[in-house]
């Protein structure tokens, strides 16, 4: 063995430094740094963002504008365009109201050239008539002078005619016969021809209906009655008919001719009255007498 070995070795010894107060300036130096870095990049990057964006909306803003500009161009063009169109619109209306105008003032020229022309012709025309008119009455009162001593001639003839007339019908009327009725006691006035009838008539007593009734199976209308011939005797000069009064029909049968056949209605207090004057083949011809007040009975 070794010397050595029995001398026991010696550990070495550390001694532990107590521990440093702590140093906090570097890692705020740093930490600043650190920030100061990166608020830096933040930044520029926010910057690059905004120019960007900026350039972006530049461009977007002038190309808007530039749009704008154009489409203002555009409605501007056509604005006057049509303004230009309105105006050659109206002046070229105005034009032809101008010639319409100036053709109508020529027109109302002529028409009134032509007016005047005709009320000159008119008021020579009414001048010759006129004229006319004063020669025409002047030999119109010549002619009437004339005529007015013919009409003095005349107006006594005519009342002579008119005496002589009036004479006749007095004898007329004088030599008309009074025959007994049906009804009426005391007679009647007959008339047996167209010259006695019309004496009747002047007389003006009653209503006078002439009537020519043939053989028929239908009644004929007279006046207000109805009368159906039945029957005619040509030699014996007589007659058969029904006679309908107030919806009644009444016969009368074998009646002579310048007879009267009276009967009554409701419609009068006198009685009616038929009276043929003539018998045919199948035909009677005389007159219907009525009263002139048909007022009812009671």
């Amino acid at each position: 063995m070794s010397e050595y070995s029995t001398i026991p070795q010696q550990q070495p010894t550390y001694v532990i430094p107590p521990p440093a107060s702590p140093n906090w300036k570097t890692p705020a130096v740093v930490g600043a740094l650190i920030l100061l870095f990166a608020s830096n990049v933040y930044l520029f990057t926010q910057i690059e963002h905004l120019k960007t964006d900026t350039k972006n909306d530049m461009a977007k803003l002038s190309t808007d504008l530039n749009q704008a500009i154009n489409q203002l161009r555009m409605d501007n063009s056509a604005a006057v365009q049509h303004s230009r169109r309105t105006v050659e619109t109206l002046q070229e209306q105005l034009e032809r109201q101008r010639v319409a105008a100036a053709r109508e003032v020529g027109a109302a020229k002529v028409e009134a050239e032509n007016k005047v022309a005709q009320l000159e012709q008119k008021v020579s025309s009414e001048q010759q008539k006129q004229q006319a008119l004063l020669s025409q009455v002047k030999q119109t009162a010549d002619t009437t002078s004339t005529k007015l001593n013919d009409v003095s001639t005349d107006v006594g003839t005519v009342k002579t005619d008119v005496a002589h007339t009036k004479s006749e019908l007095e004898t007329t009327i004088a030599s008309l016969r009074r025959v007994s009725g049906d009804v009426d006691s005391q007679g009647s006035l007959i008339a047996t021809n167209g010259k006695e009838l019309a004496a009747l008539r002047a007389l003006g007593e009653r209503n006078y209906f002439e009537f020519t009734i043939a053989k028929s199976k239908q009644p004929q209308k007279v006046a207000d009655i109805s009368i159906l011939l039945k029957k005619v005797d040509v030699k014996k000069h007589t007659y058969s008919i029904v006679v309908t009064a107030d919806d009644k029909a009444v016969p009368k049968e074998n009646r002579g001719i310048n007879e009267p056949v009276q009967f009554i209605t409701l419609k009068a207090k006198q009685p009616y009255e038929i009276v043929v004057n003539d018998v045919r083949k199948d035909t009677i011809v005389g007159y219907l007498s009525t009263p002139k007040v048909q007022n009812g009975r009671n």
